[in-house]
C-alpha cells in the first residue's frame, strides 16, 4: 500500500524566493559564453594555445616526455591530463593530442607520435592504448623557462594542483601553427605561417616599433637568402599555391579578417604518343584526399566534368593523384581550371585573427598587433626569469659566504660542532652568520673540507657576482632587454630557417591564370550535335543529332513547327520576342526531344502577352537588323543582346499596338523592305543607325498595315527572292533603280514575279 508523500512546507527553513527568469537566463548564458570563450574555444595570443593544448603540454612535461627521452602511452598522457587538469571527456583530449602530432594538420608538430596517428585521407588515429607520444623540440621552446617563474600558475579545477595560465612561448606558435575554433558569438581561424618569416618580421618590429603591417610583409622573395623574407602569406603543411592578389593579402593582415585561395600543385606528365596526364602532388590544407577523389568521381559519373576521363590515386607516402583527360587535344590549363571550379582542388581558407589579447580580452588583431603582443610577452618572461635567477644567485652567494667563513675558521667550527649542544646559534653569534649560512655549514660533507675546495668556492663566488651585475644591468635597461630578445629570436630563426627540412617554405604564390570564363564554361559542356525545335506556341526542345527531315516531328494538338535549326550543346541560343527582348539559353539546358519539350516561360521569365519572333545560334561577331511591325528599326551588335539572367535583355522599345516583328542578320550594303501593302523600298544600310537599345528610326512609311519582310544584300550582286515553287529570281542594280529611294519613303509596288506571301523566301 503506497503512502502519499507530501513535501514539507510552512516551516522557517522553507524559503521560496521569486526569481526573474529573464535575468537568471541572461546571467547563466553569459557565464556559459564567457567560459567557452576564455577556457575552451579561443587561443591565447601569447602562446597560441587553447587550454586543452596547454594542459597536454604541461602534463607531458611533468611526465618528463622530452624529445631525448622514451615514449609513453597516449592513454597515460590523456589520463594525466583528465585526472589533474582537464575535467572533460578522454576522447576530446586524445583528439587534441593527435592533431598536435599530425604533419598534415600542424605546420610545426608539438607532439612526436609513434604508431597510427591518422592520415591525410581522413582515417582516424588508432586507440590511445596503442599509440605513444613525446614532445618535440618546438614544444620544448614553448615550455622553456617554465620552472624559472616565467609565468603565473593557478589552482586546478579541484584545487589539488597547479597549472600554468600561459606558457613562456619562446616560439611564435599562434601564427606558426595557426588555430581554429568556434566560441559563442565569435570564431577564430588562423592559417599556419613560416616560423623563419615570422621571426624576421618580429626582428624588424623590434628595430622599428612604428612599422606598418605593409612593412612586415614581403611581396617579392629575397633572391639568395630566404631567411631574409618577412611574412609572405600562409605556409600550409600540405603545400599548395596561394593565388590571391597582393592587395587582398595586405588588407587581410591589416584588418585581421580575410581569406586565402589555395590551389593544388600539379604538373603535366607525358605518357607517350602525344598523350598526357595531370599529376597533383599537393592538395589544399584541410582537404581530405579520399573525400576529394570521391567527390571528383561523383562529378565524373554525373557528366559534369566532360574534359576528364578518369581519376586515380597512386599515392604512397607522398601525394600523387592522376587525372586522365578525355582526349589528347584537351587543353591542360582548361582542364585544371574546370576542376578548380567544381572540386576541392581549390579551396578558400578564412582568416579571422580573433584571439585572447593578454589572456583576458577577445578581439580581432592585425599581424602587427599579434607580433607585438608576442614580443611583449617574451619581454615579461625575460624579466621574470632574470629576477628568478637573481634570487637564486643571491641565495647561492649567501651560502658561499658562509662556506668561506667556515674555511677560514675551520678548527673553531669543528670545536663548536663537537662541544656545543646547539651549535647553530653559537656559530651565528660568533661570526654574525645568517640562518641559511649556519644551516649550510652544518650540512657540509667532510669531503668538502679539502683545501682545493676553497679555491673553487672563491671562483664560483666571483663568477656569480659578475653574473649578478649583468642581470641587474639587464633589468635596469629596456634597450638591453630588447637586445636580448632580439638575440633569442635570431637564434630561433636560425634553428627553423629555410635550410632546415622543417623550416623550408612549402606553400608558394602565383597569379591565377587568366582564362575567359565563357571559354571555361563552354569547355565544361560536352560538345554534341543537336537540332533545336521551336513550336508555334513557344515549346522548346533539343533533338539529338542534326535532323535532315523536320516533317516527322510531332507536336501537341493545335500546335506545329515554327522553326528548327542545327546547333551544338556548347552553343548559346538567342530567342527574340515580340516585346523586343532577347533571352539567352544554353543549348545544353534545353529539354530533350523524347517529349514535346517545355514552354519557354518555364526556362526564362517571359511575359504572357509576348510571343517568339525567332530563335538562332549566337554569333558574337554578327550584327542584327531589328524591325517593329510599324516599320521602325535599327542595327544592333549581337554581342550586345546576350542576356545573363532569366529576365532577358531589352533591345527594342515598343509600345502597343506596335510589337517587334523581324530580326535578321546584317550582310551587304543595302536594305530591301517590303510592306504588307506589297510596296518595296531599297535604301543604303548606312542610313540605319547602330545602337544597343532604342526605338530605332522609320524604315518605310505605311498608311495601313506594317512591314512584311526585310532583306540586306550587296547592291552590285542584285536582289534575289524565291517564289512558292522555289524558283529563284534576281534583279540587278540597274533593274532596281525605280525602287531605290530614301529611307522612310513609301516605295513602289513589288516587281513582277514577287511572291504573293510578301516574303523574300
Amino acid at each position: 500500500m503506497s503512502k502519499a508523500l507530501v513535501p514539507p512546507g510552512g516551516g522557517d527553513d522553507d524559503r521560496i524566493e521569486p526569481v526573474d527568469l529573464k535575468k537568471a537566463l541572461e546571467e547563466r548564458y553569459l557565464a556559459y559564453a564567457l567560459s567557452t570563450i576564455m577556457h575552451r574555444a579561443l587561443p591565447d595570443v601569447r602562446d597560441g594555445l587553447k587550454p586543452v593544448h596547454r594542459r597536454i603540454m604541461h602534463a607531458m612535461r611533468l611526465l618528463r616526455l622530452n624529445p631525448d627521452q622514451g615514449f609513453a602511452k597516449c592513454a597515460r598522457i590523456v589520463g594525466e591530463v583528465m585526472g589533474k587538469f582537464h575535467p572533460h571527456g578522454d576522447q576530446s583530449i586524445y583528439d587534441a593530442l593527435v592533431r598536435l602530432a599530425q604533419w598534415f594538420s600542424v605546420r610545426y608538430p608539438l607532439v612526436d607520435g609513434q604508431g597510427n596517428f591518422g592520415n591525410i585521407d581522413g582515417d582516424n588515429a588508432a586507440a590511445m592504448r596503442y599509440t605513444e607520444a613525446r614532445m618535440t623540440d618546438v614544444a620544448m621552446e614553448l615550455l622553456a623557462g617554465i620552472t624559472e617563474d616565467a609565468v603565473d600558475f593557478r589552482l586546478t579545477y579541484n584545487e589539488e594542483d597547479e597549472e600554468p595560465i600561459v606558457l613562456p612561448g619562446a616560439f611564435p606558435n599562434l601564427l606558426a601553427n595557426g588555430s581554429s575554433g568556434i566560441a559563442v558569438g565569435m570564431a577564430t581561424s588562423i592559417p599556419p605561417h613560416n616560423a623563419a618569416e615570422l621571426c624576421k618580421a618580429a626582428l624588424h618590429l623590434i628595430d622599428h616599433p612604428d612599422a606598418t603591417v605593409e612593412d612586415l610583409l614581403t611581396q617579392n622573395p629575397h633572391p639568395s637568402d630566404a631567411d631574409e623574407n618577412m611574412v609572405r602569406g600562409p605556409d600550409f603543411p600540405t603545400g599548395g599555391i596561394v593565388v590571391d592578389d597582393w592587395s587582398s593579402i595586405v588588407e587581410a593582415y591589416r584588418t585581421g579578417r580575410g581569406s586565402f585561395r589555395v590551389r593544388a600543385r600539379w604538373h603535366q606528365e607525358d605518357t607517350g604518343r602525344g598523350t598526357w596526364v595531370a599529376i597533383v602532388t599537393e592538395i589544399p590544407y584541410g582537404v581530405q584526399k579520399s573525400r576529394l577523389i570521391e567527390k571528383t568521381a561523383e562529378l565524373l559519373l554525373a557528366r559534369k566534368l566532360p574534359l576528364l576521363d578518369d581519376v586515380r590515386d597512386e599515392s604512397a607516402e607522398d601525394i600523387r593523384l592522376v587525372l586522365v583527360p578525355k582526349s589528347r587535344s584537351v587543353d591542360p590549363a582548361i582542364l585544371m581550371e574546370s576542376l578548380f571550379k567544381l572540386t576541392e582542388l581549390e579551396a578558400r581558407f578564412p582568416l579571422n585573427m580573433n584571439v585572447l589579447s593578454r589572456g583576458k580580452v577577445p578581439g580581432v588583431l592585425s599581424l602587427k598587433q599579434v607580433l607585438q603582443e608576442w614580443l611583449e610577452h617574451r619581454k615579461d618572461v625575460l624579466v621574470r626569469r632574470s629576477r628568478h635567477r637573481l634570487g637564486e644567485i643571491d641565495r647561492r652567494l649567501e651560502i658561499l659566504g658562509g662556506y668561506l667563513v667556515a674555511y677560514l675558521n675551520i678548527d673553531e667550527v669543528i670545536r663548536i660542532i663537537r662541544e656545543e649542544d646547539e651549535p647553530k646559534p653559537v656559530m651565528m653569534a660568533r661570526w654574525d652568520l645568517t640562518d641559511l649560512q649556519a644551516e649550510s655549514i652544518l650540512n657540509m660533507r667532510l669531503r668538502a673540507l679539502r683545501k682545493l675546495e676553497e679555491f673553487e668556492i672563491r671562483k664560483e663566488f666571483d663568477a656569480l657576482t659578475a653574473e649578478k651585475a649583468q642581470i641587474e644591468a639587464l633589468l635596469a635597461s629596456d634597450a638591453k632587454q630588447w637586445k636580448t630578445i632580439r638575440w633569442e629570436v635570431e637564434k630561433l630563426r636560425d634553428r627553423f630557417g629555410s635550410h632546415t627540412p622543417l623550416g623550408r617554405r612549402r606553400t608558394q604564390f602565383a597569379d591565377a591564370p587568366e582564362h575567359d570564363e565563357e571559354h571555361i564554361a563552354q569547355a565544361m559542356i560536352e560538345r554534341e550535335p543537336v537540332t533545336v525545335v521551336v513550336s508555334e506556341k513557344g515549346w522548346l526542345r533539343a533533338m539529338k543529332g542534326h535532323l535532315a527531315d523536320f516533317s516527322t516531328l510531332s507536336f501537341k494538338e493545335g500546335d506545329g513547327l515554327k522553326l528548327a535549326f542545327h546547333a551544338q550543346t556548347t552553343d548559346k541560343i538567342l530567342v527574340f520576342t515580340t516585346g523586343g527582348k532577347f533571352y539567352t539559353i544554353g543549348a545544353d539546358r534545353l529539354p530533350g526531344g523524347r517529349g514535346h519539350g517545355e514552354p519557354i516561360r518555364i526556362i526564362v521569365d517571359m511575359d504572357n502577352d509576348q510571343a517568339i519572333v525567332t530563335a538562332f545560334v549566337h554569333d558574337p561577331a554578327r550584327r542584327l537588323l531589328l524591325s517593329s511591325h510599324l516599320g521602325n528599326g535599327f542595327v544592333v551588335p549581337e554581342a550586345e543582346v546576350v542576356a545573363n539572367t532569366r529576365k532577358g535583355k531589352q533591345a527594342m522599345n515598343v509600345k502597343a499596338p506596335d510589337e517587334a516583328k523581324l530580326c535578321i542578320p546584317v550582310s551587304g550594303d543595302h536594305v530591301a523592305i517590303v510592306g504588307e501593302n506589297r510596296k518595296l523600298l531599297v535604301f543604303p544600310l548606312a542610313e540605319v543607325p547602330e545602337m544597343a537599345r532604342g526605338k530605332g528610326v522609320r524604315l518605310q512609311k505605311y498608311k495601313d498595315g506594317g512591314v512584311s519582310d526585310i532583306r540586306t544584300f550587296v547592291l552590285d550582286a542584285g536582289l534575289s527572292w524565291q517564289d512558292s515553287a522555289e524558283r529563284t529570281f534576281t534583279r540587278g542594280k540597274e533593274e532596281l533603280v525605280e525602287w531605290i529611294g530614301a529611307r522612310a519613303s513609301a516605295g513602289r509596288m513589288v516587281p513582277k514575279g514577287f511572291p504573293r506571301t510578301g516574303k523574300f523566301g
